[in-house]
């Protein structure tokens, strides 16, 4: 089975990052990664305040609805760092975006070890971090709306991968 993680770069709702934990446990995912300034559930050597952090775990939980608890994740507070890491580890890097140069994810052959890469969810991943990935995929639209919901782009994304 193909061996993925999802680095989840500040991504501002706590509801997007419980339906991503939740969605990332749905399919298999090994790790996941929370970057910047995306908010993450209540880890042992947490530095935020006490009520901060009781609080964005109980918005999580709402929609992660026990993910939290069944699939391996971490913050990280180093996202340069951690490309590197998992380019040693011989991760591709991926990034799901809409690009000049990205690959419409039903004709993107995926790797055995993918790395998905998610951005903001009113800006997307920055040009920087779009230099560093490996592979940009984008997901058609045929609607008149440009995007999908980060959450929902990583479904679709994460059964592509999965299935492909």
């Amino acid at each position: 089975m193909r061996d993925i993680v999802i680095i989840a770069n500040d991504i501002r709702s706590t509801h997007n990052v419980g339906s991503l934990l939740r969605t990332a446990d749905g399919f298999g995912v090994s790790h996941f990664y929370l970057t910047g300034i995306t908010p993450y559930p209540t880890i042992d050597s947490d530095q935020r305040l006490p009520h901060i952090s009781q609080k964005l775990t109980n918005q999580i939980k709402k929609t992660a609805l026990g993910a939290e608890n069944s699939i391996s994740w971490s913050y990280e507070d180093n996202l340069q760092q951690l490309l590197r890491k998992l380019k040693n580890d011989r991760y591709t890097i991926i990034g799901l975006e809409q690009s000049s140069n990205s690959i419409k994810l039903n004709d993107y052959q995926p790797p055995t070890k993918c790395a998905l890469l998610l951005g903001t969810e009113v800006d997307g991943i920055p040009h920087d971090l779009l230099n560093q990935c490996d592979d940009i995929v984008e997901i058609a639209m045929y609607g008149q709306k440009e995007s999908f919901n980060v959450a929902q782009a990583t479904a679709i994304a994460l059964f592509v991968l999965r299935e492909a």
